[in-house]
């Protein structure tokens, strides 16, 4: 039996996995494709993400890679109006503890001798059984999300000073910023009309869309989830949880989707922690309530984030949010520390899981 299955081997996957060994727990991930691949292949760091990877022993290894960024700008292409905002200032995870080409065609759980168990099913009918469960599996979505990272071999030839240059307009954002003399970081938020109400679509959008898939781009998804389905909803059931996108999806207007992943990541492991450091090892009829409190700790923060995110309206968030809020929301929320993993004083044994 697994101790902890986590669903998707992406950031916040990932770093579960993580922060669960560095408790002493062994994690598999389970990962429907066939390898672990880079796309988007950018990741923007605020200082709570840094204070996140700090947590999980890997900021030492990540931290001289590039420059930090001191300043970005929010520029209107309507009014041409420009908000100026300040960004505040080792344990590996083995590779053999993802199974790869792992797609899950059923999660149940089972009750057996008082304490609840996982059970997944994969389409090729393998059955696996474990303590407890985490959806870091991502979800989908009516707004496109294009980025990626560009490499100019002789340099891009942009002097902006290292900082983030956003461009707003109604129902579309872009951004740049450069990394180094030739590598450069890009993106392109726009709407797209929700699967099955294609009809009835303005012309000229549809050729929007079609000239933007025209360029091979790599279409990210992301999906509308209201504020108050996180704050009231059931996070978790039993011994199943989620976090990152599974948990709180979001527009990239903060900067805070993987950020935030990172930071579930810690906050399970503190609380699936304490249990080592209570009882030795992962007591199964125990894993409910941590998750729980997990659960409990992350709603208010989630909810918080999808809120600023998305802004309370449309026309907020267009119109006043840039102009007004988006500095000192940014500069709120990046101070938040998630805390430190606990102190595990004797690790049992943990052994690298196969793939099979």
């Amino acid at each position: 039996m697994e101790e902890v299955m986590i669903v998707g081997a992406g950031i916040a996957g990932v770093a579960t996995a993580v922060a669960l060994r560095k408790v002493g727990i062994r994690a598999l991930v389970l990962e429907r494709s066939k390898e672990l691949r880079v796309t988007g292949a950018a990741l923007g760091l605020q200082p709570n993400a840094w204070l996140a990877l700090d947590a999980l022993g890997v900021s030492g290894k990540l931290a001289p890679l590039y420059d930090p960024i001191p300043t970005g700008y929010v520029t209107d292409v309507q009014t041409k109006s420009i908000q100026e905002v300040h960004f505040a200032a080792n344990n590996r995870f083995p590779p053999s503890s993802i199974r790869f080409s792992s797609r899950i065609t059923s999660i149940k759980t089972q009750v057996e001798q008082g304490s609840s168990f996982c059970i997944v099913t994969l389409d090729d009918g393998t059955i696996i059984k474990a303590k407890g469960a985490v959806g870091c599996d991502g979800v989908h979505s009516i707004v496109a999300n294009l980025r990626g990272l560009s490499v100019f071999p002789e340099g891009h030839g942009l002097d902006d000073g290292h900082k983030f240059q956003q461009f707003v307009d109604v129902g579309k954002r872009g951004g740049f910023v450069t990394l180094n003399d030739k590598e450069l970081y890009w993106f392109f938020l726009g709407k797209s009309p929700a699967k099955g109400m294609e009809n009835g679509v303005n012309p000229e959008t549809i050729q929007r869309e079609v000239t933007l898939r025209s360029f091979e781009l790599d279409m990210g998804p992301l999906m509308f989830r209201y504020p108050w389905d996180v704050l009231f909803g059931n996070l978790a059931k039993s011994n199943v949880t989620v976090a990152g996108d599974a948990l709180h999806p979001m527009t990239p207007d903060l900067g805070q989707g993987g950020c935030s992943a990172l930071e579930d990541a810690v906050v399970l492991g503190q609380h699936l922690g304490d249990l080592i450091c209570k009882h030795g090892k992962l007591m199964t009829q125990d894993i409910g309530f941590a998750i729980e409190r997990y659960a409990k700790e992350r709603r208010l923060r989630a909810t918080m984030l999808i809120t600023a995110s998305y802004g309370m309206m449309k026309l907020l968030r267009d119109v006043v949010f840039y102009r007004l809020l988006l500095s000192r929301v940014v500069n709120r929320i990046s101070r938040y520390d998630c805390g430190k993993l606990p102190s595990v004083s004797s690790l049992p044994s943990i052994d690298c899981l196969k793939g099979q």
